[in-house]
């Protein structure tokens, strides 16, 4: 199989690169597609083919385009996979049907009883359920990871280590309310913070944040793109309405959100900034939505065997087993013209 892996935005790469790994594993042939906007941060350039050209992917004899995005040109050929970028299926647009996509993989029961319905009202796509290929790596290396955390709370004389990571929506995200409440909890409880951004965070924020950190030895902005190794090492996150909770809760660990727009609540929320420091306290010491979390692992992600990125493989190979590959998707006037703005007009033969 060929394959294309598209990335539009930094999130991608993380997302992705489980999925690349397995594709090469397999002795599938491999393209990713960045755009020139972030084409400086791709960190695989060494080891993959990578190309910024359109019409290189048009060129490349796709049987598979693997996107976490909502955007992908309706003229590029094979079988257009949407492999969503995040869990948090109460956002603003997660379950828009935009028809660039052939075939949605999903990550768990949740996901797949909302794509099912949506397929048979559309008719115009697949829905197979396969678990999250970014997810693959959550389940490996925690022993690692927690030498690492171990290494670091005796380094700084601190008992616990919170990793914050808000979403940056403007309209969801609780940076501005718990920037002061964050750096209390820092200053008041035995705790070593690492806060992560997402990669479009205003950077004004990120700024205030950061300025902030180099005034204390127990506060850490991390800028790694992938988050996971922070996961596994914290022992509670504290968010929002983001859908890195869903895949923190993954691995069995209490969550604390300010006001969280998710539409089954299994952790902590706070309706207050400064309860922050209260219910982290609640936290760490009953863990009271611990019976909870089994739950959502059930709906969002009951795969904890690192074999996401093989199912995906499988199903898009099913898919073109019965269906063949697709040479193009038929769109509307608008969201063709999107497309070709977005992505430049189709190439040339």
């Amino acid at each position: 199989m060929r394959a294309t892996l598209f990335c539009v935005n930094p999130y991608a790469f993380g997302i992705l690169k489980p999925l690349c790994d397995e594709l090469k594993r397999q002795g599938h042939s491999i393209l990713w597609y960045v755009s020139e906007r972030i084409a400086g941060t791709f960190p695989f350039k060494d080891n993959d083919e990578v190309t910024t050209s359109i019409a290189d992917v048009f060129h490349f004899g796709n049987d598979a385009i693997f996107v976490p995005g909502n955007e992908l040109p309706p003229y590029l050929p094979g079988v257009k996979v949407q492999v969503f970028h995040g869990l948090a299926g109460e956002k603003k647009g997660h379950f828009r049907i935009r028809h660039y996509f052939d075939l949605y993989l999903t990550q768990g029961p949740y996901f797949t009883s909302r794509f099912n319905q949506l397929a048979a009202t559309h008719n115009n796509f697949g829905v197979m359920e396969t678990g999250w290929c970014k997810l693959d790596p959550l389940f490996s290396n925690l022993i690692a990871a927690k030498e690492e955390r171990d290494s670091i709370l005796a380094l700084k004389g601190k008992e616990k280590l919170v990793l914050y990571a808000p979403t940056f929506s403007p309209s969801l995200t609780s940076t501005v309310l718990l920037r002061d409440e964050i750096f209390k909890l820092a200053d008041e409880q035995s705790v070593h913070v690492m806060i992560k951004f997402h990669d479009l965070m205003d950077p004004s924020i990120a700024q205030q944040y950061a300025s902030l950190a180099s005034t204390r030895s127990n506060v850490e902005i991390v800028t790694d793109r992938n988050i996971i190794k922070y996961m596994q090492m914290a022992d509670v996150m504290i968010s929002d309405t983001s859908s890195v909770v869903y895949e923190f809760i993954l691995l069995n660990k209490p969550v604390i959100t300010l006001c969280s727009h998710s539409e089954n609540i299994s952790w902590k929320d706070i309706a207050k900034a400064s309860d922050l420091t209260q219910a982290y306290m609640e936290t760490i010491t009953s863990d009271p939505f611990a019976a909870n979390r089994a739950k959502v692992v059930a709906a969002y992600h009951p795969y904890s065997d690192g074999k996401s990125s093989e199912r995906m493989i499988k199903a898009v190979e099913s898919y073109i087993a019965d269906f063949g590959v697709p040479q193009k998707r038929k769109l509307n006037v608008y969201r063709r013209y999107k497309m070709y703005k977005m992505f430049g007009a189709k190439p040339k033969l």
